[in-house]
């Protein structure tokens, strides 16, 4: 069976798990994951895992992400983008010239405190947030800490404004409109979101539902593309056969900050390790025995 990453343009209007469903029909494969949920009204980026490379998914949880949004400004909605009830809305405001904006948005850079919105699939209470919100029950949403590690500016007029933002895994784009608006003391409400990278999976490579339908198995990328974020360590190779066989191996002495390593032998993927600087040893995690043949 195929194996390996899709790196799969989604279009908006279907859901991450519709297009899970239409890679399954293509590939006539079930063992199918994706990483980084989109919004149904999203459109953009998602990695999906075929056969065993689904395995490696989890490993992408903590991969940065970018996004081209649009903030559409003098309203809010109680979803936080424009699929949502207008709940509030202003009827006269000015636009803050180009340097004021770019301050603004300076001070949304690096580490910030964000209030994910209540539509969201955050679990509280034993439920979805977003299914107390239909129910109206009032929901408070804790607190979580993100990382935004660029903004800029693409365009702006009159009542809308395209940036670019690379940011941290967990971040809410819609949480930032909303907070954005405050900062410039106009209501602010997403409209458009194209996410154009997660990790090393870009938009100028993606393929579209039916490219994918005409390439097939061509469009595989190898699975430890999924894991290019985590540092890479390479297996002696009298060890090499141990480590496939689930045995730890000691002795090492590896420098790195993330302790999941990618490992490989004889510069083949071997599969995910986990090293323990305090006892020098590296566990295997999982290992993916047809790479090793």
């Amino acid at each position: 069976m195929a194996a390996g990453f899709l790196n799969v343009l989604k279009p908006p209007g279907m859901s991450s798990h519709d297009v899970v469903g239409q890679v399954r029909k293509i590939f006539h494969t079930k063992r199918v994951g994706h990483a980084g949920t989109l919004d149904p009204g999203a459109a953009g980026v998602l990695p999906i895992a075929l056969g065993n490379a689904a395995r490696l998914v989890e490993y992408m949880s903590s991969t940065d992400k970018s996004y081209r949004l649009e903030l559409l400004l003098g309203f809010s909605t109680d979803t936080g983008d424009d699929s949502g009830k207008i709940i509030e809305r202003m009827e006269a405001f000015t636009l803050p010239k180009r340097e004021e904006l770019l301050a603004s948005l300076q001070g949304f850079l690096g580490v910030i405190q964000q209030r994910p919105p209540v539509y969201s699939a955050i679990k509280l209470q034993g439920k979805r947030a977003y299914q107390l919100a239909r129910e109206n029950q009032t929901v408070e949403m804790p607190l979580r800490q993100v990382t935004i590690h660029a903004l800029r500016l693409v365009a702006f007029h009159a009542s809308r404004i395209v940036l670019d933002m690379d940011c941290s895994k967990g971040t809410y784009v819609r949480s930032f409109c909303r907070d954005f608006g405050e900062s410039i003391k106009i209501l602010a409400t997403m409209g458009f979101l194209l996410r154009t990278r997660v990790g090393n999976f870009h938009l100028h490579d993606a393929f579209s539902l039916e490219e994918l339908a005409r390439s097939g198995e061509a469009a595989l990328l190898p699975a430890e593309k999924a894991v290019e974020h985590l540092p890479r360590f390479d297996m002696p190779e009298h060890r090499i056969t141990a480590f496939v066989n689930g045995l730890s191996t000691g002795n090492i002495d590896f420098d790195a900050k993330e302790s999941i390593l990618r490992v490989y032998g004889r510069n083949r993927f071997l599969g995910m390790g986990r090293y323990e600087a305090a006892k020098r040893e590296l566990y295997p995690l999982k290992v993916f025995r047809e790479m090793s043949d």
